[in-house]
């Protein structure tokens, strides 16, 4: 593929479609307009799954179930390549009611899917335990082992150092203004480091990207929603599975950390984080974990996931300009789609034969 290829928005789409592209021989400049992977790419958790997956269209579940089946190998080559580990862990996940465990079995059962449905080994867990819904926590659960996860920074550290290594070009501090277009095709785009031109062009600017492609944006239909998570630290994990109680999770890093999330917030471009978010995620998650009481906070942050309609992210060529594709809109499932994502992209650009049928991705320009 030799083609020169700018890439706008340095997240963890830019990247994995970024190392991909390389490696396939094109020549590539990413253009970010802070710093590598540091919104929502940066902020989420990194678990590598839908939180109940089937509550979800196929269009998500099959994208998701097939990024998520790259992982080991991809988490391992970038390992192996650049020292970097993004520490993928097949750490399981734990589901606390309520829950529709009968539609749960059978949607697991019909994809080949491990699915237990056991007592919690969380012992803490009592009839004081009361959810938002007023029904208490009881004693069981439903257990997914397979389910995985990957430390977010490091999965960002790894690619950026990869790119690197594959000749890849990234400037930072470089906001993009408005595409320069004639005759149905980008002709450059103008910076605040200068103009640049290029074969090709991708937006992927995850929740900025309407106000990327202007005018050209169409229909699509993706806006920032805040979620604002938690992190405290441990000298030893308390936990050994991701935990996922109604719209809470709990996810334990190997060197003790522990992840609190997430609000879903409609606030527009608002990063603040704020003391109600804080009550509500320290308040579930005590009731899960009481230890948390005793430890104090290491950090409150949050991140403005690129929401879409039904978690239906758009991908491929724009369907009027020539030179110009889109990976955005991956709402939660930004991490966890990401490989297959890059693939169907890449696919896209050198017509290749695709895993499976991508039209759900080509959507988001009539605004699904």
């Amino acid at each position: 593929m030799k083609q020169d290829i700018i890439i706008i928005g340095a997240g963890i789409m830019g990247l994995a479609s970024a190392e991909r592209l390389l490696a396939q021989g094109a020549s590539v400049t990413i253009l970010e307009r802070n710093k590598i992977g540091q919104e929502s790419s940066w902020a989420g958790g990194g678990i590598l799954s839908p939180l109940f997956p089937w509550n979800y269209s196929d269009a998500v579940t099959q994208l998701t179930g097939y990024s998520i089946g790259l992982f080991p190998a991809w988490t391992s080559s970038l390992k192996k390549n650049t020292g970097v580990d993004p520490e993928y862990n097949r750490s399981g996940m734990l589901i606390f009611p309520p829950f529709q465990a009968n539609i749960a079995m059978d949607w697991c059962q019909i994809r080949g899917i491990t699915i237990e449905h056991i007592e919690t080994p969380l012992t803490r867990i009592n009839e004081k335990c009361v959810g938002s819904t007023g029904k208490k926590i009881d004693d069981h659960a439903l257990y997914l082992p397979d389910i995985a996860q990957v430390r977010n920074p490091r999965l960002i550290n790894a690619l950026f150092t990869r790119i690197k290594q594959l000749g890849g070009r990234i400037i930072e501090n470089c906001d993009v203004y408005p595409l320069n277009t004639e005759s149905q095709q980008i002709t450059s785009v103008t910076t605040a480091c200068g103009e640049f031109k290029a074969d090709h062009f991708i937006v992927t600017t995850g929740a900025w990207s309407k106000e990327t492609l202007g005018i050209h944006a169409l229909k699509l239909d993706i806006k920032p929603i805040r979620g604002q998570m938690l992190l405290y630290k441990f000298d030893t994990p308390p936990i050994d599975h991701i935990i996922v109680w109604e719209d809470l999770y709990i996810i334990p890093r190997k060197d003790g950390h522990v992840l609190i999330g997430s609000t879903l917030e409609d606030v527009g471009f608002n990063k603040q984080t704020t003391a109600a978010a804080f009550e509500h995620l320290i308040g579930n998650a005590g009731k899960i974990l009481p230890l948390l009481y005793q430890m104090p906070l290491k950090r409150h942050w949050s991140g403005l996931r690129p929401a879409s309609p039904k978690n239906i992210p758009t991908i491929g060529r724009h369907p009027e300009i020539r030179n110009l594709s889109i990976n955005c809109g991956h709402f939660r499932y930004g991490v966890t789609m990401a490989p297959g994502s890059a693939e169907i992209l890449v696919n896209e650009l050198t017509e290749s034969t695709q895993p499976f049928d991508v039209s759900p991705y080509r959507m988001g320009w009539d605004g699904h």
